[in-house]
């Protein structure tokens, strides 16, 4: 088969598209035969040389693919050659086949096409697991994302309106923050132009958030705080600002506050099936019932993933950039 390989770590230029040995499905894993994969940070961390795959995982980059099973390894029950999936992955989307443990499995959403179903697991498996179920978010309480016209942050807008919760965003221009507001945010705010901390406060009426979902890190760490509401929940799950801050425990302590970080990647498979499970009942169905959709910038050549990973650093997309298989 063809993926796209990183023999050097470097810039876009160090993915190349190459010929590799076929995976072979292990004990409780099936060969998926991929139509489309998606383009997430921690790809371009990893091309960078900064973020390893996890032990016996693919070298390949790719957290998340979509497909048909073309094998069923020894002791999988459940899924069948042919059937249309898309599942998370520790490594390897970016190519024509992948093998992935059945727990980490889905099927095709009701209503969703097979190659835009690679723009779900990963955000869905992110979002669910920080927002619900490690920060609890409820009806009626307002939810922070950074980053809202992510993929991550399109998703978590969908999500916390579909349970009834106020949304607030921030995000760079006003085309990217108009795109929030048709997802339904209620909150916009220019991260470039404006404090986000004051923006809130003013729209809250001085509560601030009850949970904040942040891709940033450091940068913010002590404005996020500032930000929470009392009893809020600050959930990290990226450090594009840095990974080293400064954090004010008297306020946390005055607001009783919780900050938790969590990664998805090197998770042991027992926990990833837990929120692959999670997610196939509580975000399926509103998939199904059109409540909640992939949002999708563009689809490109897997081949052309260089071309892909200087448009994510550009940050001048809305939703996942998707790579098309050769054999889609």
């Amino acid at each position: 088969m063809y993926a796209i390989t990183i023999p050097e770590p470097g810039g876009p230029e160090a993915l190349v598209w190459a010929e590799v040995p076929d995976p072979v499905p292990g004990e409780g894993e099936v060969l998926v035969e991929v139509v489309s994969s998606a383009v997430n940070r921690a790809d371009v961390l990893q091309r960078q040389g900064f973020y390893n795959p996890p032990p016996g995982a693919s070298p390949y980059p790719g957290l998340e693919c979509a497909g048909r099973i073309a094998e069923v390894g020894p002791g999988v029950t459940g899924w069948a050659v042919g059937d249309e999936v898309c599942g998370l992955l520790a490594g390897g989307g970016y190519a024509e086949k992948v093998a992935v443990p059945a727990g980490q499995l889905l099927p095709v959403p009701d209503g969703v096409d097979l190659a835009q179903a690679a723009a779900l697991p990963e955000v869905a498996a992110t979002v669910w697991s920080n927002v619900f179920m490690v920060a609890h978010l409820r009806p009626g309480e307002t939810l922070l994302v950074h980053g809202g016209s992510s993929g991550i942050g399109t998703m978590a807008i969908q999500l916390a309106k579909a349970v009834g919760a106020r949304v607030a965003v921030t995000a760079g221009g006003p085309e990217k923050l108009a795109r929030c507001q048709e997802l339904g945010a209620d909150i916009l705010i220019d991260y470039r132009e404006q404090d986000f901390v004051e923006e809130l406060r003013q729209a809250t009426d001085g509560a601030g958030a009850d949970v904040i979902l942040d891709i940033v890190g450091a940068k913010y760490l002590d404005r996020n705080v500032r930000a929470l509401a009392v009893n809020g929940r600050l959930a990290i799950i990226g450090l594009q600002g840095g990974a080293k801050g400064e954090l004010n425990l008297s306020a946390l302590l005055s607001k009783r506050a919780a900050v938790t970080a969590t990664s998805l990647r090197a998770r042991p498979l027992s926990e990833k099936a837990a929120i692959i499970a999670a997610v196939r009942e509580h975000v399926w169905p509103l998939l199904a019932d059109g409540v909640v959709k992939p949002i999708v910038d563009r689809t490109m050549p897997m081949s052309e993933a260089a071309e892909a990973h200087r448009l994510m650093e550009s940050s001048s997309h809305i939703g996942k950039i998707l790579l098309a298989s050769p054999k889609a």
